[in-house]
């Protein structure tokens, strides 16, 4: 299903589904006791539907759910796409893993049903709506049977009503990183221990803690697999040998406007192979156009196409093990880097590091500082008033990202 119609559904028939839901609660509430969690919770449910990079900036959350609740079973629910991240990071017991194909209309209400009556059938103690202003996650969060909903509230934003039924809302705050807002999510459940149903948003007594550090995620890999892996990489492109490997990844994925300009990885590329380094543009399938296009521009031996070449992103993260720098545009990428040593440069316009960057310290953020950027929020649904022209990635000057590919490659 196109990304537009399920924008269209999730705004106009979600909207008046939560306006329904939220009657139905509060006229239920005449006779029900405010919901309370239990002392020792054994099913909570985590609902992450959005994309593969927001599981690993996650990681922190599920940490401290596992810290919090160590006798509970935690169930995700994603979409279908989305899974193999979480089965790789083995986030929980895959019998917990619930999915939703959103390939179509109808797979997607088959399977909402389905999870929801088997969710039911379980029987949560709470849970967990991650998503920041989805009517469909709200609605599915009521649907699950959970007593305990947790999630985020818009405040007085308008346009973003998502009901009244989630009875442990917090605000979400537009000027804090989403691993910080995340982890607002357990302090509001564990709230729900104690505290009825109220407006007083939660995260008012929630703990002060910084930015997290660390994804507290891992991957194990054995030295002979790496080795391996690293082996068979020389063998097939043996103009890697014995020189350091630069990753770009120069695609935008779903929001094209989060893309640096092509023109700039080709003069990047073009430097750091006359520098005697290796370059490898990588991508998935649908990238491999993208992915000539840019080698013709760099146009050196010791430029690679390894666009389609990791088939999973399993392989993705040994790719990563084997080279030593990646420059690549906001998205998926630079967050599966973390899980792995690589140093990474990523570039941010539309949307914010400062919000949504990759977390600890081998990373360097890139942003121009033009006054329209970033433009895309949750507030507007991601979509942007920029005509394509993205100024905000353009004026990141590609001197500077050389500069920086140095500071990394030369120490």
């Amino acid at each position: 299903m196109k990304i537009q119609t399920q924008r269209f559904i999730d705004r106009w028939v979600g909207q008046l589904l939560c306006a329904a839901v939220s009657g139905w609660v509060r006229f239920s509430a005449l006779w029900r006791k405010p919901a309370q969690l239990d002392a020792n919770p054994q099913h909570i449910l985590v609902i992450l539907l959005s994309e593969m990079g927001s599981i690993v900036l996650a990681g922190p959350m599920f940490a401290q759910l596992r810290r919090k609740y160590p006798s509970a079973n935690i169930h995700i629910l994603q979409l279908k796409k989305n899974q193999e991240v979480s089965r790789l990071l083995q986030l929980t017991d895959s019998k917990w893993m619930h999915s939703l194909d959103d390939s179509s209309g109808f797979s997607l209400i088959r399977d909402i049903i389905k999870v929801s009556l088997n969710l039911r059938h379980i029987g949560l103690n709470a849970v967990i709506d991650c998503e920041l202003f989805s009517r469909v996650s709200a609605l599915l969060s009521f649907s699950t049977g959970a007593p305990v909903r947790v999630g985020f509230t818009p405040h007085t934003q308008e346009g973003l009503y998502r009901g009244s039924f989630i009875n442990h809302a917090i605000p979400y705050n537009p000027y804090q990183h989403i691993s910080k807002q995340f982890l607002s999510l357990v302090d509001a459940l564990e709230t729900a221990h104690a505290s009825p149903d109220s407006a007083m948003p939660r995260n008012k007594a929630a703990p002060i803690r910084a930015l997290p550090t660390d994804t507290e995620l891992t991957v194990q890999f054995t030295p002979a697999e790496l080795a391996n892996y690293r082996q068979q990489l020389h063998t097939d492109h043996p103009v890697v040998h014995s020189k350091k490997l630069v990753l770009l990844y120069a695609s935008g994925g779903i929001l094209p406007e989060r893309a640096w300009p092509i023109t700039h990885y080709a003069q990047v590329g073009r430097v750091l192979c006359a520098m005697n380094f290796a370059v490898g543009i990588i991508g998935m399938k649908g990238d491999v156009g993208l992915a000539q296009d840019l080698m013709a521009q760099v146009n050196h031996p010791a430029c690679i196409n390894l666009a389609g070449y990791t088939r999973s992103i399993r392989e993705l993260l040994m790719l990563f093990h084997a080279a030593d720098l990646l420059i690549t545009n906001d998205g998926g990428p630079g967050h599966f880097a973390t899980l792995t040593p690589i140093q990474t440069i990523a570039f941010f316009g539309p949307e914010t590091g400062k919000l949504y960057g990759p977390l600890g310290s081998r990373n360097t953020v890139l942003e121009s500082g033009i006054a329209c950027s970033p433009c895309l929020s949750a507030y507007n649904h991601r979509l942007t008033f920029c005509d394509g022209d993205n100024q905000c990635l353009k004026r990141i000057p590609p001197e500077k990202v050389i500069q920086q590919a140095l500071v990394y490659l030369q120490a």
